[in-house]
């Protein structure tokens, strides 16, 4: 049998990834971002079956959460908690990752995460030190798309 194996220049770089980030009908190029994850979460109902020792489990729903770390140099997400303070109107906005690496044979791949609402950020920071402003949001999504995927990869057929 042939001994197949990944070829490293395949691997992603995570720091080659574009994300954009949309508040209504602006776009922004989320450049001063240093780590953005976007989670999928099937929910499951246990199934217990008469005659089994194990318990079973099968998907009810499912459940989008995503998290970005930033440079604290933009006050969008600030507007936004600043709007449902002051209205209580909340300002959904979507989140477009594209990973695409030059070195590898993958291609690229693309995932928006469509109508994020936020849960919470930080609205202000000062340090004593030498530290750099830097926040953390974390969000919901109520839907996503992959209009882009990566290609198979040699061997993987």
């Amino acid at each position: 049998m042939e001994n197949i194996t990944m070829i490293e220049k395949d691997a992603i770089r995570a720091k080659m990834a574009k994300v954009f980030l949309t508040i209504g009908n602006q776009r922004y190029r989320f450049i001063n971002a240093t780590d953005v994850e976007l989670k999928f979460a099937k929910n499951k109902k246990e199934v217990p079956v008469m005659g089994k020792t194990g318990t079973g489990s099968i998907p009810t729903s499912w459940k989008g959460t995503g998290s970005a770390k930033f440079y604290g140099n933009i006050s969008h997400f600030k507007e936004l908690a600043l709007k449902f303070k002051d209205t209580g109107e909340t300002v959904f906005f979507d989140l477009q990752i594209t990973n695409e690496d030059p070195n590898s044979q993958a291609g690229r791949q693309t995932i928006t995460a469509k109508d994020c609402d936020l849960d919470d950020t930080i609205l202000a920071k000062a340090a004593a030190n030498d530290d750099l402003i830097e926040e953390d949001v974390n969000f919901t999504f109520n839907d996503f798309d992959m209009p882009e995927k990566f290609k198979t990869l040699m061997g993987m057929q």
